[in-house]
């Protein structure tokens, strides 16, 4: 069957530097199905031809290997086609399924409505097509992708999810985060569960806690005005750090399929207790980068927070007593996502030299999902020499040295997903609402802070008091810019 891929908002930042350049590294790689159209909407005025060399241009600048080769961008771009129009208006969208219409000739296809616009946007499209009969299923599948924002709390999300499911059956509808795609993320689901190995120690009984970190060194900067509305909570916890939270934390599922891998997904969720009273103001740690005041957009005086620090703890046989620290923030000492599972310490300590007061570093696993993508694991081993004396030493596992060739893009095997009708790395509805429940909490207490936001100095791991919260709690956070290059 053939594919027909919509992108609203195709003269945009993600369809140009994202979605057009995996498409293209999956037809270099022969994994694109053959008869794929692209098919462009936005309201800039260009023609097919337009188009077509403006995503040569951005294409070359955003995929991996120099710019692309004659023949296989020939290839590509016989495909790609452009409609120009306004999306709030009725007769553009007509003309739009007029030149689909045309493109398919009757035959049956399958459609993917990519919603790469503005949030505010997602609503009138899909009104559009519902009142156009454009998400009717009698020619082939049809199914729209959307981009988070799923809202902005759960108020919001729902109402998302009601314009949604309005038009859309809840199986046609796929909401994206791009960290699923990636390789690593991915490789926790087998890490966990097709090895033996790990998933006996995977539980309460030997694992101490849980960081996950996403840590960029990139300021706000033009993006100031979007980003004090939204503040770190809302751009980085709701979505991709429970993502991260809900694949370290899962069940297995019956079998990896969609419905069953997203059931234990908002089954983790589920088991967050809910915050009460105080439980929130002493749960996170919020801070602000010196500076951030003076970006372009920020309102003065501003205490939207640039840094997160959360706790979270699961209720289930599994995890109960286990705490989760979801941690994130602009402006830091490098650019790195990792999760740490820290393992407990041994019920006796043999090596210690007599030394009472001796503490040693606990065993580790470590999961860097960027920049480079692979897992670390840290023992201790003992020092050549007289002595029994020890070293925190580590074994790692490197995509980039096991697996020769480039690792693909996140958008690649996500848009593939989406052809092929396997939601299983997507949001669905429940999921989305349920972690909006969990964050809710935090974006008003931080909203209203009791006390002026915590200031840290750009190039450091956040605060002080992250540090000095992490150790009442007698912990410390991994601050360790990638463990791999």
């Amino acid at each position: 069957m053939a594919h027909t891929i919509v992108i609203f908002g195709a003269s945009g930042d993600l369809t140009s530097r994202k979605l057009v350049p995996a498409l293209y590294n999956l037809l270099r790689a022969g994994s694109l199905p053959p008869q794929t159209r692209i098919v462009g909407f936005s309201r800039t005025p260009l023609s097919d031809d337009e188009w077509r060399a403006s995503l040569r241009e951005s294409t070359t600048r955003h995929v991996e290997g120099g710019p692309p080769d004659d023949d296989t961008w020939s290839r590509f771009a016989a495909g790609i086609h452009y409609q120009p129009g306004d999306i709030g208006r009725v007769a553009d969208l007509e003309s739009l399924r007029e030149r689909l219409a045309a493109l398919e000739r009757g035959a049956a296809a399958s459609r993917v409505y990519y919603l790469a616009t503005a949030p505010q946007f997602y609503e009138p499209v899909v009104a559009g097509l519902g009142a156009l009969g454009m998400a009717d299923e009698s020619t082939g599948p049809r199914r729209v992708v959307v981009e988070k924002p799923f809202g902005t709390d759960l108020e919001t999300a729902r109402t998302l999810n009601t314009h949604l499911h309005g038009v859309f059956h809840e199986r046609q509808i796929f909401r994206i985060d791009h960290y699923l795609g990636k390789e690593s993320v991915q490789n926790i689901l087998a890490l966990r569960f097709a090895n033996t190995i790990f998933e006996p120690v995977w539980n309460r009984r030997y694992i101490d806690h849980v960081q996950i970190t996403v840590a960029e060194e990139v300021r706000v900067g033009r993006r100031g005005g979007y980003y004090d509305t939204a503040g770190v909570l809302r751009d980085m916890f709701q979505n991709h750090l429970l993502q991260l939270l809900m694949v370290t934390a899962m069940e297995a599922p019956v079998r990896f399929e969609a419905t069953a891998v997203r059931n234990e997904k908002v089954k983790v969720l589920e088991a967050i207790p809910a915050f009460r009273g105080d439980d929130v103001a002493n749960a996170g740690v919020a801070g602000q980068y010196r500076g951030y005041l003076a970006e372009p957009g920020v309102a003065p005086g501003s205490q939207t927070p640039t840094f997160g620090a959360i706790r979270l703890e699961i209720d289930n046989w599994r995890w109960q007593g286990v705490p989760f620290y979801l941690r994130s923030g602009k402006a830091m000492s490098c650019r790195t996502t990792q999760i740490v599972i820290g393992f407990r310490q041994p019920p006796l300590e043999l090596f210690n030299a007599g030394r009472r007061t001796f503490h040693r570093e606990a065993n580790r696993l470590v999961v860097q999902i960027q920049p480079a993508e692979g897992i670390q694991l840290h023992f201790h081993t003992k020092v050549p020499g007289a002595g029994m004396r020890l070293r925190l030493t580590d074994l790692e596992f490197s995509y980039s040295r096991e697996f020769a060739g480039r690792i693909p893009e996140a958008y690649e095997p996500l848009l593939l997903d989406v052809m092929q009708g396997d939601a299983s790395l997507f949001a669905r509805a429940d999921e989305v609402e349920q972690s909006w429940k969990v964050i809710d909490p935090f974006v008003r207490e931080w909203a209203a802070p009791r006390q002026p936001v915590p200031v840290y100095e750009p190039g450091n791991w956040g605060p002080h008091e992250s540090d000095a919260w992490m150790a009442a709690q007698g912990r410390t956070w991994f601050d360790q810019c990638p463990v791999l290059t």
